[in-house]
């Protein structure tokens, strides 16, 4: 598979599955947890939070992180993606109007709420795995 073919089967995996794992170091350790997700146009990945958790301290201190997507847990067989990226903290209104449903309501008091932040992830490698063809398939940014 080409690049732009595996750029594709990732792009499609990305808009097809929402929730994950994100994995954050904690004390020198991963720490993981399900997260929702979503995407611009490209690969950068987008997931809300509060500012008071876990994962935004550790993030502050190391922005390394980790992600897995599109296990079905169907079987031996289902198309997933491994991520390895830095994730940043953002508070801007235009991202946190872009990314917030109502659903959110119920950690939050609106999209204004002060505690309401986004974690962006840009990934520095992401692998196709478990897909037909010979994988894994990296795709390098």
């Amino acid at each position: 598979m080409n690049q732009e073919e595996l750029k594709k089967r990732i792009y499609d995996i990305m808009e097809q599955h929402k929730i994950g794992t994100l994995a954050s170091v904690k004390q020198g350790k991963p720490h993981t947890r399900y997260m929702t997700f979503s995407n611009d146009d490209e690969f950068t990945f987008y997931t809300p939070t509060n500012r008071e958790t876990h994962k935004a301290d550790e993030i502050d201190e190391n922005p390394n992180v980790h992600i897995l997507l599109g296990y079905e847990g169907e079987g031996f067989g289902d198309t997933y993606l491994e991520v390895e990226g830095q994730a940043k903290i953002r508070e801007d209104q235009k991202i946190k109007d872009w990314l917030w449903n109502d659903h959110m309501d119920r950690w939050f008091n609106g999209k204004e709420d002060p505690e309401y932040i986004v974690l962006e992830i840009y990934p520095e490698t992401i692998r196709l795995m478990n897909a037909e063809e010979k994988t894994p398939q990296t795709l390098e940014m």
